[in-house]
């Protein structure tokens, strides 16, 4: 059953990308579809049985590597966290799968993107199941790879090819970190296998490591850099600059990337690496400074975009800071519980803005639409539904994941955790602004888009519309379904999984703390309503007043200009130097060219000999038997 769940996946990229000619583009997308449903399924067949039986298993495929003491098997791990990991990308990637039926209709090369979903998938069920960091950091650069091939997926735009290679360049940066990360663990360890290298960590907390010239704890400067390919992978605050730009790839790419797979690996390796962590409260610190940073970050930046599909990229780089910052308090389960809820209504509201665009014809601005909320009901309801669960609207998913996070950050007791809470509980209000503003500017007011007529607007396909729905009951019931499961006093399902030394006790909370969250995010809807569609002229004369805050917000906080003012602009110098005056002026020059003007010389030189002349060829014999004779003479 294991091996059908990460498998299954692989050959329907294989039959996609190879086969498709043979069997025809609509067959291909069914096929695949089916294919990685099923593994869809027998994932949640594994968590269920985990859940009633305690189910683990660790089962070998082959011996990958052998060479002196470095042994990596190549295996298939079961737990309580893959488990969940299982459920979330499997069932997440089946549903885009079939979604990608509708979306990509019209698109002439169908059988490579679905070639490349379900290779991304592969990789990314890889990535969970892996019992060590080899095979782990295998999955996690084949995410890398198939993100940087899915983002640019059009590749005839200058501006997809661009946010590819920008993905896969920011990428690296976090992943160079990851590397060193895994160097160091074998050179202390003498071993990548999680349970040796997590059962060996209470021995080393003492140790201490000279690096870079500087003198760090060993488990600290481990958990760092695990964090610096956490933060690439998640689109922390430094290295978040790749996710807004990964909208340019097809919608079905950002649900994928942004609700299940490529985001959640570094939340989920953090979690993992739980064991590790737990013995460096300075790590854990800088890990929930840099989450509730990003949830802030992002919140503010999203206020002031128009592109429907780049806020709620924003949305997911905030959430993504609540999962680290919650990590970084301690509670990796209640991490996992927002990981999981996230799942299901992130995607749906990228689905949902996919028909939305879909019925715009491609157009993407929110300032173009509006008014069309009639027209397209079953959209703007399931566009509600993945609303008010981000925003955490009592009583769906987001408000029991969310919430719990605020909760656990206070009970922490610490000063992170104070202004983690603070933070969190802002940040909970900009959220509720934000989406609140895209459901009122795309479906209320009055009709702005001069390009389509409205009556020229209409419902998606019911191949977009029923994948959607799907989402949309997780979106509602996931929360209150499995809260007492994941993050429940009395519950037991995390097993070894995660480990913590030092629960967080579930003290009396103050009622303001419980109330607040949710009193600020319903009082937000009648406020958006007010400031985006009754009197716009609130918000224009404020934006007019404080231009200079307008600008640092809708400029990203001038994150990308600071980069290219301090590493693209010098680097790209340093190259164009390189370019002209050493590969140009001294490698061309004296080498390729340098070559090819000396052999032109000389055969100019030996056209001379070429007279045609019976006594020059003759007179040249001479010479040369002259020259031949007085060698043998003398020596």
């Amino acid at each position: 059953m294991e091996y059908a769940i990460i498998f299954l996946p692989l050959l329907s990229a294989i039959i996609a990308g190879f086969f498709s000619r043979f069997i025809g583009d609509k067959n291909c997308q069914i096929l695949t579809s089916i294919l990685v449903a099923i593994s869809g399924l027998l994932s949640i067949f594994i968590f269920y049985e985990v859940l009633t039986q305690n189910y683990s298993s660790n089962k070998l495929i082959f011996n990958w590597i052998s060479s002196g003491n470095f042994h990596v098997n190549w295996s298939i791990s079961i737990d309580p966290l893959t488990s969940v990991m299982l459920v979330v990308v499997s069932v997440i990637s089946s549903i885009i799968h079939f979604y990608s039926i509708g979306y990509m209709k019209h698109d002439p090369h169908k059988p490579r993107f679905m070639a490349y979903l379900s290779l991304f998938t592969f990789a990314m069920l890889t990535l969970v199941t892996a019992d060590n960091f080899l095979q782990l950091f295998f999955g996690w650069e084949g995410v890398g790879l198939c993100s940087y091939l899915l983002i640019g997926f059009w590749y005839k735009k200058p501006s997809a090819n661009a946010a590819a290679i920008k993905a896969f360049i920011v990428n690296r940066v976090g992943d160079f970190g990851f590397a060193i990360a895994i160097f160091l663990i074998f050179f202390s360890y003498g071993t990548l296998n999680y349970n040796e290298v997590f059962q060996m960590t209470p021995e080393l907390i003492q140790k201490q490591i000279i690096f870079l010239g500087i003198e760090f704890n060993l488990i600290t400067l481990i958990c760092l850099l695990l964090f610096v390919g956490s933060m690439g992978k998640s689109a922390q605050i430094l290295l978040h600059t790749w996710l807004p730009d990964a909208m340019e790839g097809p919608t079905p790419v950002s649900a994928l990337i942004h609700a299940a797979t490529m985001v959640t690996a570094g939340v989920f390796l953090v979690v993992k690496c739980s064991p590790i962590f737990e013995y460096s409260q300075f790590a854990l610190n800088v890990v929930a400074i840099v989450g509730m940073m990003t949830a802030l970050f992002a919140a503010t930046v999203a206020l002031v975009q128009n592109d429907i599909k780049k806020i709620v990229a924003y949305s997911t780089c905030s959430q993504l800071g609540y999962m680290f910052f919650a990590a970084g308090v301690g509670a990796y389960h209640v991490a996992t519980f927002h990981l999981f809820t996230h799942a299901f209504f992130k995607a749906l509201l990228f689905l949902g803005s996919g028909c939305v665009i879909h019925s715009f014809k491609d157009e993407q601005d929110i300032q173009l639409m509006g008014g069309v909320w009639k027209k397209i009901p079953y959209t703007y309801t399931l566009m509600l539904i993945g609303t008010l669960a981000l925003t955490g609207f009592p009583f769906l998913s987001g408000y029991y994941s969310k919430d719990a996070i605020i909760e656990f950050a206070f009970l922490k007791g610490s000063t992170v955790g104070y202004y983690a809470t603070t933070i969190g509980i802002f940040t909970a209000l900009l959220t509720s602004i934000y989406s609140w503003r895209l459901i009122f500017k795309t479906f209320h007011g009055k009709y702005n888009n001069k390009k389509n007529n409205l009556s020229s607007i209409h419902e998606s396909s019911l191949s977009m519309l029923i994948p959607s729905c799907l989402l949309a009951v997780g979106a509602i019931i996931t929360g209150a379904l499995f809260k007492d499961l994941f993050i429940g006093t009395d519950s037991n399902f995390w097993n070894n999984s995660i480990l913590f030394l030092q629960s967080i006790e579930h003290k009396h909370l103050p009622s303001w703390l419980l109330y607040s969250t949710p009193t600020l995010v319903v009082l937000a809807i009648p406020i958006s309503y007010y400031l985006f569609i009754e009197n716009e002229k609130i918000l224009k004369n404020f934006i007019l007043n404080n231009q200079k805050i307008y600008n640092f917000l809708v400029n990203k906080w001038y994150f990308d200009e600071l980069y290219n003012l301090i590493f693209i602009e010098p680097i790209k110098k340093i190259g164009l130097f390189f370019w002209k005056k050493g590969d140009i002026n001294t490698i061309d020059r004296y080498g390729p060219d340098g070559l090819s003007r000396l052999v032109k010389i000389i055969s100019n030189m030996a056209i001379n000999f070429q007279s045609g002349y019976l006594y020059h060829y003759a007179f040249v014999m001479l010479v040369g038997v002259s020259i031949l004779l007085t060698y043998f003479i003398l020596y």
